[in-house]
């Protein structure tokens, strides 16, 4: 019983002193400790395994028992000297809490105390403050009286005076007042409910109303609507009254300026009456010089008489262009049945020349407020045209190089006047559109008539094939119809000559391009199986002739010129036209049709030596295959297929040399050509033996060879290519051969085909390039080696052949 009372006892024990991780975390903190019975998962046994290991360890088991009993007692008596001093620790505490409330207490007395004394004080502030705060609102009412007082008397004097110098026309000293008086009133807008107030602001009123009545019939006095301009000039009462008008409604301003304008522009609606013989296009030029002189006439004797920002001058500059654009957009619609293409070209240079002189002496700032308003600036762009233009040679030269698109420095931005009086000309391009239409339509028919007289181009075998000069001539012609027809409009009449532009795009491809394509007319009929099976190097077995064969490639060059300056053209057209109306300009149409031009030619290149090549292979297909005994060279039948490619294939390179892609294109089409007719015809050689089908193998491996050189096939081959370093070729030597001999290195030069001249470098740089020799060796000139065996010979020659193939 005893036992498990002890043993109830340490579990509840236990319990009791089992403390949260918070707790115990806190006291390792404060009372760190690195004795295990101080830890918290403290654990007897492993304790007592620590302290006896082994049994030997047994033996101290006495004086570790001491030892503990010694700590035991230790902690007694430290538990027992805390205890005893916690005794008084309640009743020491309860005491302090008291004493804590008393000073508390006492605090919030003394705060009070101090708060009721600090109200007393601010009411007393108040009380000592509340006058000087009456006086300063007396102050301040006092000013504003005194202020608004003057205002008042102010206003009242300012619109007596106004009203004395209104009816003696003083407009110096109106000027003056009457801005002084308008802004007087500004101060009284809140205080119109009060009678007086309001009674002034109306005198006010009545008064600009009645100064802009008598400045405007002193305006009509003066430059009467009928009659003759008042002479000697303007008065100061004028000048003044212009001064007084800036300040009035801007409706009276704007009547005074429309009214001498009117007046001064009559002289000119009487002189350039429709039914004037001077009113005519063909008299443009007296319009703008009669208007020329009114403006220096104003100048000299109106031109101080009004302000510098109502820009007078401009105005009647610019009311002149809107009269002058109506009167001639209607005398034009009368008399439209004689507008001729050079008469409307020289009034639209002659109206564009006068709205550049406006764009050089005028701003264009008074644009805004008339019907045609000031233009944009455009952003910088790279098209050619917007600069001037540059003289014609060099233009020419420009467009033979299909130079359209080449980046150039863009002029100063489009005059703000531009179009003002020009524009009424849009309605009647029709006539330049038609003569435009007219004059290709005879430039198409002078190239027809040009090339049946000089013939075809002759062959060509250096620069490649020449482009027809009528192409360069028909773009030149081209861009300058561009540029002089985007001066005139950007509207419709560009459309409209984007289609005559289509139109003899189209005629020079099917007229000048394919019109003069060689027909492909039977023309071999008299060739036979035994003139083919002669090894002639001279034999004239192809259709076409040198002068044809280099007619068709001029054609394809001419045509792939014709396509890039086409598109370049589109792109301009597009640069130049209105942006609402760049989607209407497609040229897809005439460049397929250059790329049908170009197709025609390289089929007809084709066509022409294939026909040339079929009386061989049928001469192939009827030669006694079983009877052949022996395999030799190659047939005469692909001798003579070899012969004809050599004749026709370098003439045709030679003629493409600007257009290698078209050549390519001719090399694959033949080949594509040849081979499935070339396999139609060997199924056709039966019966045949195994001579003879061995004999055919070595023919069809020729074939093959010669089709792969197709490209490069009767060309001056050079052992080492152009791009190709000398250095890189004798290192590549050196490291290729073991053989280091110069006498080796001497004939592959003369297998090369080098000249002497040039041999002799080549040798030099062999021998500095050598590797040096080894000690002892004799004779410098020689760096041989040992005699090389028959596997190494071999082996040699084998290297030798794959450097002269990789040359090759």
């Amino acid at each position: 019983m005893m036992e498990e009372e002890e043993l109830e006892f340490v579990e509840e024990l236990e319990a009791v002193l089992q403390l949260t991780p918070e707790v115990q975390l806190a006291i390792e903190q404060v009372f760190p400790s690195q004795d295990p019975l101080d830890r918290a998962d403290f654990n007897a046994v492993e304790y007592i395994n620590t302290l006896f290991p082994t049994e030997q360890s047994l033996a101290n088991i006495d004086e570790v028992v001491n030892k503990i009993r010694l700590k035991i007692r230790r902690l007694d008596d430290n538990i027992r000297t805390v205890v005893r001093g916690q005794t008084n620790v309640g009743q020491d505490g309860r005491q302090a809490l008291e004493e804590a409330q008393k000073a508390i207490q006492q605090l919030f007395g003394k705060i009070k105390d101090i708060k009721d004394k600090a109200e007393k004080s601010e009411q007393m502030v108040k009380e000592i403050t509340r006058d000087i705060k009456q006086l300063d609102h007396a102050k301040r009412h006092l000013t504003t009286s005194i202020t608004t007082l003057n205002h008042l008397h102010m206003l009242a004097g300012g619109v007596d005076s106004l009203e004395a110098m209104t009816r003696r026309r003083q407009y110096g000293e109106v000027a003056n007042l009457l801005q002084g008086v308008m802004n007087v009133l500004e101060h009284f807008h809140k205080y119109m409910g009060i009678p007086q107030i309001r009674q002034l602001s109306e005198r006010v009123k009545a008064a600009q109303t009645e100064l802009g009545q008598q400045i405007l019939a002193d305006f009509e006095e003066a430059f009467p609507s009928q009659g003759t301009k008042r002479p000697g000039g303007p008065s100061n009462v004028l000048r003044d009254a212009c001064l007084v008008a800036n300040i009035l409604d801007p409706r009276i301003k704007q009547e005074i300026i429309k009214k001498f304008i009117k007046q001064h522009l009559s002289e000119y609606l009487v002189l350039f009456q429709e039914n004037q013989d001077v009113a005519w296009l063909d008299k443009i030029d007296r319009r703008y010089a009669w208007i020329k002189r009114q403006l220096v006439d104003y100048e000299e004797k109106y031109g101080r008489m009004f302000p510098r920002e109502w820009y007078m001058t401009e105005r009647i500059a610019v009311e002149f262009c809107h009269v002058t654009r109506t009167e001639l957009a209607k005398i034009m619609r009368t008399r439209a049945k004689e507008i001729e293409v050079k008469l409307l070209l020289f009034a639209i240079q002659r109206t564009t020349n006068f709205e550049g002189f406006l764009a050089k002496r005028f701003s264009g700032c008074t644009l805004t407020d008339g019907t045609l308003k000031k233009l944009e600036s455009p952003p910088p762009s790279t098209n050619p045209f917007l600069e001037d233009e540059p003289a014609p040679e060099m233009e020419e030269l420009a467009m033979e190089k299909g130079d359209l698109d080449q980046p150039k420095k863009p002029k100063a931005p489009d005059n703000p006047f531009h179009g003002i009086v020009s524009k009424c000309f849009e309605p009647h391009l029709y006539v330049y559109i038609e003569s435009q239409d007219k004059n290709l339509g005879e430039l198409i028919d002078r190239f027809v008539a040009d090339f049946k007289a000089q013939g075809p181009p002759k062959p060509n075998t250096d620069e490649g094939g020449a482009v027809l000069p009528s192409c360069a001539d028909l773009f030149v012609y081209y861009k300058k119809c561009m540029v002089q027809c985007s001066q005139l409009s950007t509207g419709e009449p560009m459309i409209a000559l984007t289609t005559i532009f289509q139109k003899y795009l189209r005629e020079y491809a099917w007229k000048i391009l394919s019109g003069n394509l060689p027909k492909t007319t039977s023309s071999s009929g008299g060739l036979t199986i035994s003139s083919l099976l002669k090894e002639k190097e001279g034999s004239e077995v192809a259709k076409f002739t040198l002068e044809e064969l280099c007619l068709i490639c001029s054609i394809l060059s001419t045509a792939e010129y014709c396509l890039a300056t086409t598109q370049q053209l589109e792109e301009k057209l597009k640069e130049k036209v209105d942006v609402s109306l760049t989607e209407r300009i497609n040229l897809t149409g005439e460049m397929d049709t250059f790329s049908t031009v170009i197709s025609s030619s390289i089929q007809l290149l084709v066509q022409d030596l294939d026909a040339a090549c079929d009386p061989a292979l049928t001469a192939m297909s009827k030669m006694q295959w079983q009877n052949v005994e022996h395999v030799g060279d190659q047939s005469p039948y692909v001798t003579s297929v070899i012969l004809h490619i050599k004749q026709n294939v370098p003439i045709i390179r030679d003629n493409l040399a600007s257009t290698r892609k078209y050549f390519t294109q001719f090399c694959i089409k033949f080949a594509n050509s040849f081979i499935p007719k070339f396999i139609t015809h060997l199924f056709k050689c039966k019966p045949i033996s195994m001579v003879g089908a061995e004999q055919l193998l070595l023919d069809t491996h020729s074939l093959k060879m010669v089709l792969l050189d197709l490209p490069s096939i009767g060309s001056q081959v050079v052992v080492m290519a152009p791009h190709e370093p000398l250095v890189v070729f004798v290192d590549n030597y050196i490291k290729l051969l073991t053989d280091c001999n110069t006498e080796t290195f001497q004939k592959i030069l003369d297998m090369k085909g080098l000249k002497r001249s040039e041999q002799s470098s080549m040798l030099e740089l062999f021998r500095q390039r050598l590797p040096t020799p080894p000690s002892g060796a004799e004779g410098a000139g020689s760096l041989s080696l040992m005699a090389p065996t028959p596997e190494q010979e071999s082996s040699r020659i084998r290297k030798l052949e794959k450097l002269i193939k990789k040359r090759l």
